[in-house]
C-alpha cells in the first residue's frame, strides 16, 4: 500500500504540472492512466462500478465523481479536484486534492485553505485508542465556524485489498463513536466542504455530484495508516 501511495503521489505531481487554462479533463485522465500503467500499477477507479475514467475530475460546483471529458476545459479562475486511486499488486491507494487554476476569488481561496486544514485537524486525532468519530468531530468543529456546508452523503473509508472498506469516516458527528483506532488500520480521511449549502445532487449520468446551489466545493483526501504513536500518510512519498 505504501508503494501504491508512492505511485499515486508521483502521478499527482505529474498532473499538477499540466493544470492550466486550455487543458481538457480527458487529457489529464489519459496522462494519469499512462503514467500509472508505466509504473506497473493500474488505476483503481477505471471500471469501478462502471466509472469510465481513470481519475475523477470535479470542477467548481462538482463535489465528487466528475467524469473526464474532451468538452471539459479548464479556465482561469476555476478550481478542480483530482481524485484517484492506484492498485499495486492487489492493494489500493486513494487521494484527492483541489487546485486553483490561475487566480481565484478570495472566498474560493479561503474555502480551499479551510478544507485542507480541516483534513489535518482530523488527522491530529488519528492515533491508537481514539475513536473513528474523534476524527469526524475534529473536522466538523474546525469547519463549522466558517459557515460552510459539510457534505454528509460521502465520507472517508477503510481501504486495502478493496478500494472502499469499513470503517466509514464521516466528516461530522459526536466524538467517541465507532471503532477504536489500532496500529495497522488503514483508511482515507476526506473532508468535502461547500461554499454554500451542504446539500448535493447526483446528475443524470449517475456519477457527477454537484452542490444544489451550484456554489463551489473543495475536497482533500489522504490515505493513512495508524502507527504505535499516531499516523503516517501513505499518499505523500516524502514529507512536505
Amino acid at each position: 500500500m505504501r508503494e501504491a501511495g508512492r505511485i499515486l503521489d508521483e502521478t499527482r505531481r505529474l498532473l499538477e504540472s499540466h493544470l492550466k487554462p486550455g487543458v481538457s479533463t480527458l487529457q489529464l485522465d489519459r496522462l494519469a492512466e499512462e503514467h500509472i500503467l508505466s509504473l506497473g500499477a493500474t488505476p483503481s477507479f477505471k471500471g469501478y462500478h462502471g466509472f469510465p475514467g481513470s481519475i475523477c475530475t470535479s470542477i467548481n460546483e462538482v463535489v465528487v465523481h466528475g467524469i473526464p471529458s474532451l468538452k471539459e476545459v479548464l479556465k482561469e479562475g476555476d478550481i478542480i479536484t483530482l481524485d484517484f486511486g492506484v492498485n499495486y499488486k492487489g492493494y489500493h491507494a486513494d487521494s484527492a486534492t483541489t487546485y486553483p487554476i490561475g487566480e481565484v476569488s478570495p472566498d474560493i481561496s479561503k474555502l480551499l485553505e479551510v478544507t485542507e486544514k480541516a483534513l489535518y485537524m482530523g488527522l491530529e486525532m488519528a492515533k491508537p485508542g481514539n475513536y473513528v468519530s474523534d476524527i469526524s468531530h475534529a473536522i466538523e468543529s474546525y469547519v463549522k465556524p466558517f459557515g460552510y456546508g459539510i457534505v454528509e452523503e460521502f465520507t472517508g473509508h477503510g481501504i486495502g485489498r478493496e478500494l472502499h472498506e469499513e470503517p466509514y469516516v464521516p466528516n461530522f458527528g459526536k466524538p467517541k463513536q465507532g471503532p477504536v483506532l489500532k496500529p495497522g488500520m488503514t483508511f482515507c480521511v476526506e473532508p468535502m466542504v461547500n461554499l454554500g449549502t451542504k446539500r448535493v445532487k447526483i446528475l443524470s449520468d449517475n456519477w457527477t455530484t454537484v452542490t444544489t446551489d451550484r456554489k463551489p466545493s473543495a475536497h482533500f483526501e489522504h490515505m493513512i495508516v495508524i502507527t504505535e504513536t499516531g499516523y503516517d500518510i501513505l499518499t505523500i512519498s516524502k514529507k512536505e
